[in-house]
């Protein structure tokens, strides 16, 4: 139990080092690649996703989801890559090959869709090498370059928004 606390405090401590020397991309780039972080936990609709790709004119290949589940023993292999606490290490170190292969991607963009205050999914959106990142209201705005502020159950209200907004900052292609 004690060992547990040492190494979510240094996990937080990464985190921490993570975000402030994270770097700001200031690009005119079209989105063409787009990654997903979800709890599973808290919403599980993966199809969404491939709408909301759909709509902002990325192509199924350009599309990578990953889930998260705090439970370590559920085996959720439905989609992409699914993980749990028991592939961070100490420091919010990644064990998982997959997962540190979905973090080194540069993606135009990240959805990082999860409300609830999830240590390892905080390392995962301040890991990820994506240029844009985009979030729903959490407790850390460090985390996002752009934020929506809906509830996880309103999905079509996110997509419309985020839609909206990319069609403003000239971000979708016309193709």
């Amino acid at each position: 139990m004690i060992l547990k606390g040492f190494k979510q405090n240094s996990t937080k401590k990464h985190l921490s080092k993570l975000l402030k020397s994270r770097p700001v991309f200031l690009s005119n780039d079209k989105i063409a690649s787009l990654g997903v972080i979800i709890n599973i936990d808290e919403i599980d609709d993966f199809e969404s996703f491939r709408k909301l790709a759909e709509a902002i004119n990325v192509r199924p290949n350009k599309l990578k989801i990953i889930a998260f589940t705090s439970n370590k023993k559920e085996e959720v292999s439905v989609w992409d890559v699914c993980f749990n606490p028991k592939d961070f290490s100490w420091n919010g170190k990644i064990k998982n090959k997959e997962l540190q292969d979905f973090l080194d991607i540069p993606f135009d963009a990240l959805i990082s869709y999860y409300e609830q205050d999830v240590l390892e999914l905080k390392v995962l959106t301040a890991t990820s090498k994506a240029k844009f990142k985009i979030g729903v209201l959490q407790s850390d705005n460090r985390l996002n370059d752009f934020i929506i502020k809906t509830n996880l159950k309103q999905f079509e209200l996110f997509k419309n928004e985020l839609v909206k907004y990319l069609n403003t900052f000239n971000k979708i292609s016309n193709e």
